[in-house]
């Protein structure tokens, strides 16, 4: 029988970097587009109603780009994700686009991302595509076939699912709405001590 294997698979926003819409939000005054999954369980929801707000304010692609060209990951994300990578394999499963995503890999040496993908026309936001629907949950799935142990790690209502089905699921800078509905996950807050319990699952 062949040796099980650790994967490691992450959320992206608010896990390793600050969350887009929010930081977008600030920078237009719209307050509604700070609304994340941590708020809207209902993804598609959630999505329409930014939709409609870029398409009612006017408001483009590249628009959304130059202030995700001002962010940064999250402090000490980089060296947390340098020191998972080099223990196992790290996987970022994220319900952000990859249109987004570019900048924010870049400064983290090009991590490997799951995440969806917009439709553009002429620099407007017309629509997304998800790669697969409950795509973080299924990409879990499909690695514990792969006879790999899975150990997830996120915070919003989007990472339940993919938190249940993992061997090990935990929480990250979760809000206090979200550990308090899913206490079955252990949380945390910084990333030294959410790395030494990764490391305790791997020995």
């Amino acid at each position: 029988m062949s040796a099980q294997q650790t994967i490691i698979t992450l959320d992206l926003e608010g896990v390793l970097v600050p969350e887009i819409w929010i930081a977008f939000a600030k920078k237009t005054g719209i307050e509604k587009l700070q609304l994340t999954t941590r708020d809207i369980p209902d993804y598609d929801e959630l999505m329409q109603g930014r939709l409609d707000i870029l398409n009612a304010n006017d408001l483009t692609l590249s628009a959304i780009q130059e202030v995700i060209g001002t962010l940064s990951p999250l402090e000490g994300a980089k060296d947390f994700l340098d020191a998972l990578r080099s223990l196992t394999q790290v996987i970022i499963l994220s319900d952000t686009f990859e249109d987004f995503a570019k900048p924010l890999m870049r400064q983290m040496d090009w991590p490997t991302i799951f995440c969806h993908r917009l439709e553009i026309e002429n620099d407007r936001i017309t629509n997304y595509r998800l790669r697969q629907p409950n795509q973080k949950q299924k990409s879990v799935i499909a690695f514990k076939s792969l006879n790999y142990k899975v150990i997830a790690a996120g915070d919003s209502f989007n990472d339940t699912a993919m938190l249940s089905e993992a061997d090990v699921g935990l929480l990250f800078h979760a809000p206090e709405n979200i550990t308090a509905q899913f206490p079955q996950y252990q949380a945390f807050n910084d990333y030294p001590d959410l790395l030494e319990r990764i490391k305790q699952e791997l020995t």
